[in-house]
């Protein structure tokens, strides 16, 4: 009896096989919203990068004694070694490199600096003055430099004047001050833009953090050294990293500023270098090559700026 029931009841009941997942798919109104993102980012962001890198790699020659069509012969890196080899074009990049070297500290000092003062409970009219250290943002490029070409020459510059009737002989467009003065531009035109991302960060600092150390007694200076700098340092590293980038694409300053004087040349950057061999010289695959080297030069920057700051928050865990 014992032995029918056992043979008639399931010696183990073997669990139920596990329905099989579906692949989630995106709906149709999720390739509606990305599509016009990625083919804007493709056609107006790879392909300029891609047509750059293979132009790069191709110059143009005539034919016999110039009677025949140019041809377009692949060079593949002869161009990129033109490039390297021309003094002028280096001396570019070593200026270029000085340039960021000036600037990138005192933007982001500055932004900082009035990002505090205005998030400090002592600022007085905040908003008013946050909206006058972000208007020279509005202004575009030419228009700034052409303002500021105005102070910088002595004949139509009542500082100069001025300086000049207390005996004072200062050219900001000499050939050892025109960087600074090019540097003074980009500071007045972009340190409002990076103190209202430095602000943004500072806003979103809950407040208790801020009543805990009243509560603890810290000073205001304690309160910016161990609360609000720490917590704005992705904030700082953004705009370093912006300022890195905006640096290397310097043309439109000493574009505008070169008729002014005799210390900007046609090679005096990297980027007017390029575009004296694309429009003045007829040389656009060299240009491309050029254009290609400064890209690469900001990539390196930025990369390895985030690399040594990345290794520096490793070691602090």
């Amino acid at each position: 009896m014992s032995l029918a029931v056992r043979s008639s009841t399931p010696a183990a009941i073997a669990p139920a096989p596990a329905p099989l997942r579906k692949r989630r798919r995106l709906p149709g109104a999720v390739w509606v919203l990305v599509l016009p993102f990625v083919v804007m980012f493709a056609a107006f962001f790879v392909a300029p990068i891609v047509y750059a890198l293979v132009q790069s790699m191709f110059t143009t020659r005539s034919s016999g004694l110039g009677y025949g069509a140019p041809e377009t012969v692949f060079v593949f890196l002869d161009n990129y070694t033109r490039a390297l080899s021309d003094p002028a074009f280096v001396e570019s990049l070593g200026r270029l490199v000085l340039f960021s070297a000036i600037l990138v500290p005192l933007m982001v000092a500055t932004a900082l600096v009035l990002a505090l003062l205005l998030d400090s409970g002592r600022a007085l009219f905040p908003r008013v003055f946050r909206v006058l250290y972000f208007s020279p943002y509005g202004v575009p490029g030419v228009v700034a430099t052409l303002l500021w070409g105005f102070l910088y020459v002595p004949a139509t510059s009542p500082v100069l004047q001025l300086l000049g009737m207390a005996g004072v002989d200062f050219d900001p467009l000499a050939s050892g001050t025109v960087l600074f003065s090019i540097a003074n531009i980009a500071l007045w035109g972009f340190a409002g833009y990076n103190m209202v991302i430095l602000m943004a960060a500072l806003n979103a600092i809950p407040s208790e953090l801020y009543e805990a150390a009243r509560v603890d007694g810290a000073s205001a200076w304690a309160t910016v050294w161990h609360i609000k700098l720490p917590l704005v340092r992705p904030s700082i590293i953004l705009v370093t990293v912006f300022t890195i980038i905006g640096t290397l694409q310097l043309f439109v300053e000493p574009l505008v500023l070169r008729p002014l004087t005799t210390a900007i040349s046609s090679t005096y950057t990297p980027n007017l270098a390029a575009y004296n061999q694309a429009f003045a010289q007829g040389n656009p695959n060299l240009a491309a090559a050029m254009a290609v080297i400064v890209a690469v030069l900001g990539f390196a920057f930025s990369f390895g700026f985030l690399r040594l700051v990345n290794r520096k928050d490793n070691r602090a865990w």
